[in-house]
């Protein structure tokens, strides 16, 4: 709670205006659930240098997505993804255990998938769409 209430403030500090940076913070939620993965950081500083946007902002909204959030989202942005694509027809589903993760045909598996990440990209890209846009409007408020 102190950590959201210190960040609260660290925005509330900036001489901007509230327009400004709650698109700067949506901006960072839309980097941050993103589908490029990794490169959420260097997206974030490169649009807030280009369009003068508050760096506070973004990284605070870059940053909402950490790593306890990350598989369950981009699982999410798959799934969601495939209801709105379809499953490729190469993809093929399987029962996997713990044990099977330990033979090399697991990794050949899972390389042979490679055709989620379309489905993955276009999940994740629209629910980060949605989501800078409810993030606009509460940052707003």
């Amino acid at each position: 709670m102190k950590f959201i209430r210190t960040t609260l403030n660290s925005l509330l500090l900036v001489q901007d205006t509230v327009e400004k940076i709650a698109l700067a913070f949506s901006v960072g939620v839309f980097l941050g659930f993103s589908p490029f993965i990794g490169l959420h950081t260097i997206l974030g500083f490169t649009a807030a240098a280009i369009f003068r946007l508050n760096k506070t902002a973004v990284l605070i909204g870059l940053f909402i997505n950490n790593p306890w959030l990350m598989v369950p989202y981009y699982t999410f942005a798959t799934w969601f993804g495939i209801q709105l694509v379809g499953l490729p027809s190469e993809v093929s589903l399987a029962e996997i255990s713990l044990r099977d993760m330990l033979n090399l045909e697991f990794w050949y598996w899972i390389a042979s998938q490679w055709k989620l990440a379309i489905p993955a990209f276009i999940g994740s890209l629209f629910i980060s769409i949605v989501l800078a846009i409810l993030s606009y409007v509460s940052a707003l408020f």
